[in-house]
């Protein structure tokens, strides 16, 4: 059976105050330390999103076989520390979508270090069963284009090697404040490591270090406002709880400088909240050009606010968002020629080439991907819009619609 809402704001204004759990991201790698070095992370604020709480689950399982379901960042993750379980033999799955995604980087890298990790259906991709044992450690080449989780996977585990490890990076770094974000993390917990060009190298065991860790809110999860308060004709929305920019660990807070240069919405900070509001008469670009290698999950939210406002834009560095919980870049495609835009796209490019006139389809596919979903949420602003599969915001945000209710939307549920 399947589900979707209709979705809509009788006035184009938006008004109020919501509070975000911690950022996934952040939650996702303390689980990991904490799970490693156990009496000494203690967390507070921990994401309540179903990628964090399917981690801390499979954490503290005992099964065999553990099934991720759509949790990207947990296969991941959980496939180098399993692979340090010494004794153990796990099976690690997941949905069939997570089946097409491939593993065999940070597969590889391990088998080069020394783990015992097979394929159990198709070569370089899950399911894999992992036979955890102890690592020595040592040095690894591994391509950074293609997904920083891998790097960080491996640095999450890389104090527990009798050698440390060095990683040396190849290729141009993609979602590099990701990877500056676990650096970040290592250090704060009491793990030395150092960084200099293209090569990490993280030492072996931790020192004293920092054991109370409250996670900072999710900046991904704030750019839906942004859209929203960009979109709205009067707007005004405070989020809590967040730091000041150069005290964040995460990489999508340049969300704030984008929409601020771009689409003239201010960011202010006061103590933990910040407020969103829309400058006076700006007047934006004809033509926004954007390189998001550094930020690629702001990609599908910048791209809507720019076509409900009739903007062109081109945005590059995307390589990732076609390994995703969907193929990012066609989805996006497919989804806004419903409201008579078209998009070329390539393997890392997106373009919005033409705004034409056509019966507009309001039902969005969500192809299980939660940025889809909320993304496309803020159209709602302009005209009632249903979304498919609406449960799929759970993976990172899954107090959303009602997050929406309470800032005036009107959603209502229909299964079929």
């Amino acid at each position: 059976m399947s589900s979707y809402i209709n979705i809509y704001r009788k006035q184009n204004s938006i008004c109020g105050s919501v509070s975000i759990t911690g950022s996934k991201s952040v939650s996702n790698r303390l689980l990991i330390l904490k799970a490693i070095y156990t009496d000494d992370i203690h967390i507070e604020n921990l994401s309540n999103c179903e990628d964090t709480q399917v981690l801390k689950k499979s954490l503290n399982s005992t099964s065999n076989i553990l099934d991720i379901h759509h949790a990207g960042t947990a296969m991941r993750f959980l496939t180098s520390y399993l692979s340090i379980q010494e004794g153990k033999e796990v099976i690690l799955t997941g949905s069939n979508r997570m089946k097409e995604r491939p593993i065999s980087v940070l597969v590889e890298a391990l088998k080069k270090l020394g783990s015992k990790i097979v394929y159990l259906e198709k070569a370089g991709y899950p399911p894999i069963k992992i036979f955890g044992k102890k690592i020595f450690g040592g040095e690894i080449d591994i391509n950074a284009k293609i997904s920083s989780q891998y790097i960080s996977s491996l640095m999450l585990i890389a104090s527990t090697f009798q050698m440390g490890l060095k990683i040396y990076l190849k290729e141009d770094i993609t979602s590099l404040p990701y990877i500056k974000m676990t650096f970040d993390l290592l250090i704060l917990a009491g793990i030395k490591a150092s960084w200099k060009d293209k090569i990490l190298h993280i030492h072996p065991g931790k020192e004293k270090g920092k054991k109370y860790f409250s996670i900072e809110s999710d900046w991904s999860s704030a750019s839906y406002y942004y859209s929203m308060v960009t979109i709205a004709k009067k707007s005004h929305i405070t989020l809590s709880s967040y730091k000041y920019k150069n005290e964040s660990l995460q990489g999508d807070k340049e969300v704030s400088s984008i929409y601020e240069k771009y689409f003239g919405i201010s960011t202010t900070f006061d103590k933990s909240r910040i407020t969103l509001n829309k400058k006076f008469n700006f007047i934006p670009q004809k033509i926004i050009n954007l390189d998001l290698n550094k930020t690629p999950d702001l990609a599908q939210t910048i791209v809507v606010t720019c076509a409900a406002l009739g903007i062109r834009c081109h945005l590059e560095g995307l390589e990732t968002l076609k390994i995703k919980e969907t193929d990012r870049l066609q989805a996006l495609k497919n989804e806004l020629f419903k409201f008579g835009i078209k998009i070329e796209i390539t393997n890392s490019c997106l373009e919005i080439t033409d705004f034409f006139h056509k019966e507009i389809n309001y039902k969005i596919k969500t192809y299980q991907d939660h940025r889809m979903a909320m993304s496309f949420s803020p159209f709602g602003l302009l005209y009632p819009i249903q979304i498919e599969d609406p449960k799929v915001v759970e993976k990172s945000y899954p107090d959303f619609w009602k997050d929406l209710k309470y800032l005036g939307f009107s959603i209502d549920y229909y299964e079929e």
